[in-house]
């Protein structure tokens, strides 16, 4: 048989099909995972009446079973053996129907469910729907994460990918928007009329029926993009299984941490992720109780997510030429001092401060689109590091690891979220109004907290991530010899 050569030109070749079905399958999780970021917490305060604490103490322990689950579900997908279909394509199909199904019953409330007496009840059942969500994601993202290197092995392709996978979960997100804005009733008093805050506007209550209603849209319609987006992915690289060997998960584990890439990039997408919901929660809040505008929950999303439009169409030939690390650096220090300024123009009325916001959201949108649509090939680069330098292809073990990164995200802006709550003393209570007191301390932890977060995320890039653009081209020419030496030793067929 005659040597192959060109091997990364082998294993590449995308069409347009490839990108949008790629893209499809973080559109179809982001249905779910955006119910999570933008209005489970809202639900569980408004509408099931749970405390803050008890909410931020729920996140926390859903995080401590993920220590567990998430290398699990990695370590099935490297060592498994691949089907007709590929090894990371299948679980497109495997997890449909129970991320559908678990999206729908985080937020099903049974009978007498947030009543006073039946406080234990709602808890429990919170819990446990909330960590079966959290089963469901991980049986997705683990193989979706690992699915990138076995799509393509061409950098430029990889970070293709990347930003159609971003204007998928843009995408995906959106549908809530619409729920979070307009699932609202006017508060009424006993003879009919609306109850005024202290700005003259009426009150509002989130409504538990169109809540419930439009998860069940989204949820079907995630089922049928998955559907979908299964028939229109390929695995162009068949990898042979990793051995099952006793200790095997420790030592991949522990190569990771000698990453100094890996390391990096997953500790700045645990702050990207816990900035943005904190955001998407809080600022529901914030629109709510502050502004009395929750119209713009979707004016805000539509200001941070509008970029990738303009930005689709040259950051990639713009990485390309100054660098994945050098463009996304930049952008992440402008996203923090769009939030700063916000903070510093707190005193101005909240009629005039309101467009100022949304201008400001729009400036930070802009900046964090720049990682948001680079991030995945980031991740990829960083795995590819890790292969070329000790022959390590635990890809799903890698993934594991960086998807329990972002959970601790998870965890960290529920901390945010709820610890500002707490620290504001908020009234969840049914019928409760905020004090003007609370709501001057909402505003300032709506804008600092994120400053602080993109910043250091700005940090990290800077002066940690060691990926610069003349790095990667280097890496490239490395991973053309490692797919070489592996198609030798018959550890891929290209």
């Amino acid at each position: 048989m005659e040597q192959k050569t060109h091997y990364i030109a082998r294993t590449s070749g995308l069409k347009a099909k490839d990108y949008i079905g790629y893209g499809m399958i973080d559109a179809a999780g982001c249905l779910i995972f955006s119910l999570v970021t933008t209005l489970l917490q809202k639900y569980y305060t408004d509408i099931l009446h749970l405390s803050p604490l008890f909410i931020m103490l729920m996140f926390i322990a859903a995080r401590i079973w993920d220590a567990i689950n998430d290398p699990i579900m990695g370590r099935i997908a490297d060592t498994a053996k691949p089907g007709r279909f590929g090894r990371y394509r299948p679980w497109i199909l495997y997890a449909a129907a129970p991320l559908a199904v678990c999206g729908v019953l985080m937020f099903v409330r049974l009978p007498s469910m947030g009543e006073p007496d039946r406080v234990l009840f709602t808890c429990v059942y919170a819990t446990l729907t909330y960590i079966l969500f959290g089963m469901a994601y991980t049986m997705l993202q683990i193989p979706f994460g690992s699915l990138a290197s076995v799509v393509t092995t061409d950098d430029r392709e990889r970070s293709k990918l990347s930003v159609f996978r971003s204007i998928g979960a843009a995408l995906g997100s959106i549908p809530v928007l619409l729920i979070a804005s307009f699932a609202y009733a006017k508060r009424l008093d006993e003879t009919g009329a609306p109850i005024l805050g202290e700005n003259g506007k009426a009150l509002t209550d989130l409504q538990y029926r169109p809540v419930l209603i439009g998860v069940i849209i989204m949820s079907v319609c995630s089922l049928a993009l998955l559907i979908v987006a299964f028939l229109l992915n390929r695995e162009r690289v068949k990898t042979k299984p990793q051995a099952k060997e006793k200790g095997a998960t420790g030592r991949a584990v522990k190569l990771l941490f000698q990453n100094r890439a890996f390391v990096a990039i997953s500790l700045i997408s645990m702050l990207l992720l816990s900035g943005q919901m904190f955001t998407q929660s809080f600022y529901t809040y914030l629109f709510d109780d502050y502004f009395h505008a929750n119209w713009m929950n979707l004016a805000t999303q539509a200001c941070t997510y509008s970029p990738m439009l303009v930005f689709m169409f040259f950051l990639p030939n713009l990485t390309r030429k100054l660098g994945k690390k050098e463009v996304c650096a930049v952008g992440v220090t402008a996203a923090a001092a769009a939030n700063l300024v916000l903070f510093f123009l707190r005193d101005l009325e909240p009629g005039k401060l309101m467009w100022v916001f949304l201008v400001m959201n729009f400036v930070s949108g802009c900046g964090l689109t720049t990682l948001v649509m680079q991030l995945w090939a980031m991740v990829t680069d960083s795995t590819d590091d890790i292969e070329v330098k000790t022959g390590s292809r635990d890809t799903g073990t890698a993934y594991s690891v960086f998807n329990f990164f972002r959970k601790i995200g998870q965890v960290l802006a529920a901390i945010c979220v709820n610890g500002a709550l707490l620290g504001m003393h908020y009234r969840y209570e049914k019928g409760a109004v905020q004090t003007p007191e609370n709501l001057k301390i909402m505003y300032d932890l709506a804008t600092l907290i994120p400053a602080v977060l993109f910043g250091v995320m700005a940090l990290l890039l800077f002066v940690v991530y060691p990926l610069s653009r003349r790095k990667v081209a280097e890496l490239q020419e490395r991973k053309e010899q490692e797919l070489k030496r592996s198609y030798e030793q018959n550890l891929i067929d290209i």
